[in-house]
């Protein structure tokens, strides 16, 4: 599922995703074609990776629209800061599940009591007008990306080492001792996964700067030996 632990920022000049809420609830899950070399990258890994700080910092490698960062949609109230578009798609329960139901998203789960969900049209049209579309997302949503969509380019971050992970997580103390022992369980069970991914990247401590420079490598990469596919979603 796309993953709603922190949403980015917005940043000075940001506008608002590809059409609105109410665009996303009305469009049809029809099939369109990315534009020849637009790539779709799933960026996952286990909890307190850094995927963020990562997605961050390629934010900042690419100032110009090379990339485009799909925005979530959830039905979860917004947050003080966050904005419609930006942040997340903000849906009620009724429109999520209308969306759901039209097939207008790629994956969907519930988390705590929300829904979350990476939107079909705002992924097709960033393809379609040529830019590559970078999605953070856990394992299971990966899984079911990659089965409808299997040109999807997958990309695991991995932690240095398990300890190193745990420590991450323990150092954020954002969570209760259960929360935490949950996270580290799937930590443990998620990193088992990366073999069913396209690449695996480490993501030393301290050196987010070389993690994004590397996936931006793998991108380069992929579209120097596939210059002419077309991602079909």
């Amino acid at each position: 599922m796309a993953e709603p632990e922190t949403a980015p920022a917005p940043r000075p000049g940001d506008a608002p995703a590809a059409g609105s809420s109410g665009a996303i609830v009305a469009a049809r899950a029809e099939p369109v074609e990315g534009a020849p070399g637009a790539l779709l990258v799933i960026i996952s890994g286990p909890s307190g990776v850094g995927k963020d700080t990562i997605i961050a910092a390629l934010r900042e490698r690419h100032p110009t629209p090379d990339y485009h960062y799909v925005v979530t949609c959830t039905t979860r109230a917004p947050r003080p800061g966050e904005i419609p578009g930006v942040s997340y798609h903000f849906l009620s329960p009724a429109e999520f599940a209308a969306l759901r139901e039209a097939g207008g998203l790629l994956e969907a789960n519930e988390v705590h009591g929300n829904w979350y969900g990476t939107p079909r049209a705002e992924v097709a049209r960033a393809l379609a007008a040529g830019r590559d579309v970078i999605l953070k997302i856990d394992v299971q949503g990966a899984a079911v990306v990659k089965e409808r969509v299997p040109d999807a380019l997958l990309v695991f971050v991995v932690p240095p080492s398990l300890e190193e992970l745990f420590q991450r997580l323990r150092s954020r103390a954002t969570e209760s001792v259960d929360e935490l022992e949950l996270r580290q369980r799937n930590a443990a069970l998620e990193l088992a996964r990366k073999d069913d991914y396209d690449y695996v990247v480490v993501n030393e401590t301290g050196q987010v700067e070389r993690t994004a420079a590397m996936i931006d490598e793998i991108v380069r990469i992929e579209k120097r030996k596939h210059p002419t596919r077309r991602i079909r979603v």
